[in-house]
């Protein structure tokens, strides 16, 4: 059974920082490209990163540019969002994922697995 899960959501003051990771298990993904999307309460879920499956090429979404990085590590099957600069807007649950492609995948239908979802809550 595949599985992705999220672990190291929580709370955090505006300008502050989380680390967010993504164990697989069940299969391995070395050869997929990986992603995180959030919702917020009330929103439709967004695009906030992906990276390729060799991890030579990272793609964000405008208002996490620049304080986001998406990384992996094939060998742990597992992906990373590192989030700096934290704005209350960040709020959202944020879901990893993995499509078989081998480029960079910006649409949540091109994805096969997801995770069940991390809360992220940033306080002002």
């Amino acid at each position: 059974q595949v599985q992705l899960v999220e672990s190291g959501g929580g709370l955090v003051q505006a300008g502050g920082s989380l680390r967010l990771s993504c164990a697989a298990s069940g299969r391995t993904f070395r050869n997929y490209a990986l992603g995180w999307f959030r919702q917020a309460p009330g929103k439709e879920r967004e695009f906030v990163a992906t990276i390729k499956w060799s991890g030579d090429s990272t793609y964000y979404a405008d208002a996490v540019k620049g304080r986001f990085t998406i990384s992996r590590d094939n060998a742990k099957n597992t992906q990373y969002l590192q989030m700096n600069s934290l704005k209350p807007e960040d709020t959202a649950v944020y879901y990893c994922a993995a499509g078989r492609s081998s480029g960079l995948v910006q649409k949540s239908h091109e994805y096969d697995y997801w995770g069940h979802g991390t809360q992220v809550t940033v306080s002002s």
